[in-house]
């Protein structure tokens, strides 16, 4: 399923945010050096999605240790993002991808109308990214349901041991 591998530049891409900016990823790694963890979710209306984000919330410090930026995006429209992010009080950025450029640029899985189950129509799949300073991917994990996406905790681990063992 992975589009790109391990090493290899990650696509840039350009999306409207919930704060009212247009925002590039190379301009936002640019501005903020260090590793990127670039996810996709399902929606705002998923409750296993916000709990997911919630606890990145709580981990942000952590990560912002690290020197990792998080980013999440979702095919979702951007007015219910915006409503999500107001209530939740999320401080990443939070992005709208409804043309699911971010989402065939990053080979992310797309549930459609026509899949062979329901799930809540057609959305964008979790999808998770660790990209280095330089833009190229480190670490990658792709979805095709809800189940067997990271915890925040797993994903603590996942820099950390990627930290460690860097060539």
């Amino acid at each position: 399923m992975a589009k790109f591998q391990l090493g290899e530049q990650v696509p840039d891409f350009t999306l409207p945010a919930v704060s009212g900016e247009s925002f590039s990823f190379d301009t936002h790694q640019q501005q903020n050096q260090g590793w990127q963890l670039v996810i996709f979710f399902r929606g705002a209306w998923c409750p296993v999605c916000v709990s997911d984000l919630k606890e990145l919330e709580e981990s942000k410090g952590f990560f912002e240790g690290k020197n990792v930026h998080i980013t999440a995006i979702s095919t979702d429209a951007l007015e219910n993002l915006k409503e999500m992010v107001n209530e939740q009080g999320f401080t990443f950025p939070v992005l709208s991808d409804e043309n699911l450029a971010a989402l065939e640029a990053y080979d992310v899985h797309y549930h459609r109308e026509e899949d062979p189950y329901e799930d809540h129509g057609a959305h964008g799949e979790a999808a998770y990214f660790l990209i280095d300073e330089a833009g190229k991917l480190l670490y990658q994990q792709r979805q095709t349901s809800p189940f067997g996406r990271p915890s925040a905790t797993e994903l603590r681990k996942i820099v950390q041991y990627i930290s460690k063992n860097l060539k």
